[in-house]
């Protein structure tokens, strides 16, 4: 399951032939592990004239140890760039992101970061400057692909009144635990969001159900979900039983054997909890064909499945008020479900799907206080794509701009970002963990 092609370019010899044959170059991710800091060295932070970002930002970062520069320094490298762009009203302001970003265009650190934070257009005061915040896009997608050396480039998007709720987001978008998340728009809303008491174990007290949790993607969100202070219920068919204990066994939770189609599956689900604050959605399965040959069976169960399974349970934990104020939804969609796929006619509707119920659910669910959102992978190094045909396998791999599939865990991290209490007024977004993959949008 290991990619053996990262592994040479990794080494001394295959970094030389790699170099001279101008093959793709995987860099070495920096993936978050308990204790590490923040960043890997000083966050160069700028900001467009009358900005509203760039105190708080600035204070946030000082408060938590990170060295904050306001000018490039000759020969400095850092850790992040981060541009508050809120201040940019118009097209012609658009010059301050040149300005700040050519001169610090290589002296970013490998691994490092690029944050542009700005308004969403929707919530601009004139036309104009609607216009200038939703060509912040371009930027940011284009400066993912142009750094390389394995440096991630988002947008954030702060609705005004949402200056003091962007901690969770800059924490995880900073860190490690972001090392396969980019070319990313991400929108936090305006309020005020509860400050974890200890943010390395964000989850504690939090009580998750995680589906499909025997292997894989499900496993690694399970572990995750724990190690950040969560008490994990992992779900699964019966069929998965022995991984499913040994998954739940691992993280000191539950194991809970259930196939989500049956019929009572739902009502079974909901008389087995008291009190849930985090739900992921991550059960799925694929059944390929090209639908000229596909045949209703193949259809119907991956729609049940990846999608209206999901429907179900959430309507009657809603139904029963059995998620708790606050609650967080989280949908696992897929880059299938946004640019389709050839012989996934099924998978890539109900994926869209996922999208679809996200979007739709945002506005009715933060009535109640509780966030719906999605994550959309894309190569994971999982199993399942091991068994891929070889050449597939290597396109999934090197079509992004990390130039490597991600792991289960990179999946895993941005769930429970998604979960945070710091990210209470996130909801309706999804967001790709795909290495910022060159298919679809």
């Amino acid at each position: 399951m290991g990619d053996r092609y990262a592994n040479f370019a990794n080494s001394g010899l295959g970094r030389g032939v790699v170099k001279r044959l101008g093959l793709p170059d995987p860099p070495r991710l920096r993936r978050y592990q308990p204790g590490d800091p923040l960043t890997d060295g000083p966050v160069l932070l700028g900001a467009a004239p009358g900005g509203r970002l760039a105190d708080p930002l600035g204070k946030l970062l000082s408060a938590v140890g990170v060295e904050v520069a306001e000018t490039v320094g000759d020969g400095d490298r850092y850790g992040a760039l981060v541009f508050d762009a809120t201040g940019i009203t118009d097209s012609t302001g658009l010059r301050a992101l040149y300005d700040f970003f050519h001169p610090a265009a290589r002296s970013g650190r490998g691994s490092g970061r690029v944050v542009v934070l700005g308004t969403p257009p929707e919530a601009a005061a004139s036309p104009r400057e609607a216009t200038a915040q939703r060509a912040l896009e371009g930027l940011t997608r284009s400066i993912g692909k142009e750094f390389g050396r394995g440096i991630t480039s988002q947008l954030v998007y702060v609705e005004p009144g949402g200056e003091s709720a962007v901690e969770s987001t800059v924490r995880f978008l900073l860190s490690g635990r972001s090392a396969y998340v980019s070319g990313q728009v991400i929108r936090v809303g305006s309020g005020v969001t509860p400050t974890p008491a200890d943010w390395d174990r964000p989850l504690e007290g939090k009580t998750a159900l995680v589906t499909g949790a025997a292997r894989g993607i499900g496993a690694a969100i399970a572990r995750v979900l724990a190690r950040d202070g969560a008490e994990v219920i992992a779900l699964d068919v019966p069929g998965a039983g022995d991984a499913l204990a040994t998954v739940a066994n691992d993280v000191r939770g539950r194991a809970l054997q259930l196939d989500l189609t049956a019929a009572d599956a739902p009502a079974r689900l909901a008389d087995r909890l008291v009190g849930l604050d985090i739900i992921v959605h991550n059960a799925g399965i694929t059944r390929d064909k090209t639908i000229a040959r596909m045949d209703e069976s193949r259809w119907d169960s991956v729609i049940d499945v990846n999608l209206s399974s999901q429907e179900r349970i959430n309507d009657l934990l809603l139904e029963r008020g059995l998620l708790n104020a606050g609650g967080r939804i989280v949908g696992v969609a897929s880059i299938a479900g946004i640019a389709g796929n050839r012989g996934q006619t099924n998978y890539a509707t109900s994926k869209a799907g996922v999208i679809g119920l996200v979007q739709s659910m945002a506005p009715v669910l933060a009535k109640k206080g509780i966030t719906i959102n999605a994550v959309a992978p894309g190569f994971i190094e999982t199993a399942m794509t091991a068994k891929m045909p070889l050449f597939l396998r290597e396109g999934g791999r090197r079509m992004n701009s990390m130039s490597q599939g991600g792991l289960p865990v990179d999946v895993a991290e941005t769930i429970s970002w998604f979960a945070s209490p710091g990210s209470a007024t996130i909801t309706g977004n999804v967001v790709r963990v795909c290495g910022q993959s060159l298919l679809g949008a």
